[in-house]
């Protein structure tokens, strides 16, 4: 063999070495490593690396958040029927510094023995002490947060590092005849909950229409009050009104008749100071003067101041001085 051959072949087995000796580890997941099949301490984060050719290798496990499918799990209820869930999804993430310990225990495939047999295990746990009703309607919506917390509890005493973010729980499949009636109770809890429904809306609407009338009832009562004020304070004040009429008319009544008295008491006063002697003889001789007649022609008739006793004068005369007499008498 020529030495061109020989280093040839050296530079491939060099180049096959150093080719499986680097290797890369992608973001998310962490790099683990055997050596004889022996799993090794060392760990790597992403990137490239290397190790000893040909006898040590590497598996990459993944840390970042993933979903495991359990697919067709069957279930025996406390009744005895099978029933069977299409899947059941668990999303969990695994703690880079729990990598070791985890893949030392439980290998790289630690989800199989960790997750999917113990999804089955607590399933058919769940379902041997409940009935197809509770399985299948009444506790169906506390499976997967039931499954989420009994998973968590056993993975953090066995396998610390594990988080169950969530656990998603599909409908599970029943016997043919079974689901029918099932389907049918349900068309029949619909037509009564659509029953109650309408009951309800008809009750919305008389409680409605009730408030309605009473709104309005209100508001015509409200209406008449006012109405009512308004008048009565309109009567108030026509009553006030006339109250200080009949106040400013008995007032003007009153000042009236005090000037007429006053005017009466003042003309007496001044008449009993003219009831003197001469006053009313001046008086006396002005109705003799106003009686008197004056007559014209050849021949006048006896006089008016007639002596005489019978005449008509001296009678007038008379009277006038009996009334003066008893003026003064009065004063």
């Amino acid at each position: 063999m020529t030495l061109g051959a020989v280093a040839s072949v050296i530079l491939a087995i060099g180049g096959a070495a150093l080719f499986s000796s680097v290797h890369k580890i992608e973001e998310g997941h962490t790099g683990v490593y055997y050596r004889g099949g022996a799993l090794l301490t060392t760990t790597s984060g992403p990137g490239f690396h290397l190790m000893l050719p040909f006898i040590t290798t590497f598996k990459s496990v993944q840390t970042t958040l993933q979903t495991d499918e359990v697919k067709n799990v069957p279930c025996g209820t406390s009744g005895g029927v099978m029933i069977f869930f299409d899947r059941i999804e668990v999303v969990n993430y695994l703690i880079p510094s729990a990598v070791y310990g985890i893949v030392r225990n439980f290998t790289v495939d630690y989800d199989k023995a960790l997750i999917f047999n113990k999804v089955h295990h607590e399933l058919n746990q769940f379902c041997s002490v409940h009935t197809l009703q509770e399985v299948y309607i009444g506790l169906f919506d506390q499976i997967d947060e039931n499954l989420k917390l009994t998973l968590q509890e056993d993975l953090t005493m066995m396998a610390p590092g594990i988080i169950i973010q969530a656990v998603r729980v599909t409908k599970p499949n029943i016997p043919e005849s079974i689901r029918r009636n099932y389907e049918l109770m349900e068309s029949e809890r619909t037509k009564l909950l659509i029953a109650a429904q309408t009951q309800k809306v008809v009750e919305k609407e008389a409680e409605t229409e009730r408030k309605r009338a009473v709104i309005e009832a209100e508001k015509v009562a409200q209406v008449a009050e006012i109405k009512f004020g308004q008048k009565v304070m309109e009567k108030e004040t026509e009553k006030k009104i006339s109250e200080i009429e009949d106040s400013a008319f008995l007032a003007r009544q009153k000042a009236k008749a005090d000037a007429e008295f006053y005017t009466s008491q003042r003309t007496a006063e001044a008449n009993k100071l003219k009831l003197t002697p001469e006053y009313l003889q001046l008086m006396k001789f002005k109705a003799i003067a106003a009686n008197s007649k004056i007559y014209f022609g050849s021949e006048i008739p006896h006089m008016f101041m007639d002596s005489g006793p019978g005449s008509s004068s001296s009678r007038t005369s008379k009277a006038i001085d009996i009334l003066s007499e008893d003026l003064l008498n009065l004063d």
